[in-house]
């Protein structure tokens, strides 16, 4: 049997108008108008920068895990690091490095890239690259955090443990869930 491609398949669509009708903070929302099969739409979208999310994984089978205050949801929820793409052309690997070493105080020998994800589609343009790191080594940094950084907790989560919390819909967090999947089927 032959596997079906399932991989996104980009169209040309006609961009007839687009502005930003809300600058924000981390990201802004745009409104375009564009031509798709003759019909003209419009859609607003949160235009994001992008982001990466790291999967560090110890020699015990453990992942850090960070507890973080996230607003939008008005939750404290446990997540692997992660971080914005918010130094234009800065290569993502460079980001996920930087991420790991002022979230989790950590380096890694190895870096693998698992997987892409667009995080909602329909509604924003966030593309999240996924890394796996392993070699983990402590390291130290000037890093401040600040914000909802603050009193963020880290701890290591046996994977297996990790795994059992999402197929429990207990970790709900999109971007670890898919990594932490990722990373376990990545390793079968």
């Amino acid at each position: 049997m032959t596997r079906r491609d399932l991989s996104d398949q980009h169209r040309d669509t006609v961009l007839l108008q687009s502005e930003k009708v809300y600058r924000g903070a981390i990201w802004d929302v745009s409104r375009e108008r564009f031509d798709y099969n003759g019909e003209e739409l419009s859609r607003d979208f949160v235009d994001h920068p992008g982001a990466v999310s790291v999967v560090a994984l110890n020699e015990h089978d453990e992942i850090m895990m960070i507890r973080q205050y996230r607003h939008a949801i008005r939750a404290i929820d446990w997540e692997i690091p992660a971080g914005l793409l918010d130094i234009p052309g800065e290569d993502p690997l460079v980001c996920a490095k930087r991420e790991l070493l002022e979230e989790a105080d950590l380096e890694a020998e190895q870096w693998k890239h698992l997987t892409r994800l667009n995080t909602t589609p329909g509604g924003s343009n966030e593309s999240t690259h996924i890394f796996l790191a392993t070699g983990l080594i402590e390291a130290s940094h000037d890093y401040v955090r600040t914000g909802e950084e603050a009193d963020m907790e880290k701890t290591w989560v046996p994977l297996a443990d990790a795994i059992d919390s999402i197929l429990a819909g207990e970790m709900t967090n999109q971007i670890s869930v898919t990594a932490i999947l990722a990373a376990h089927a990545s390793r079968q």
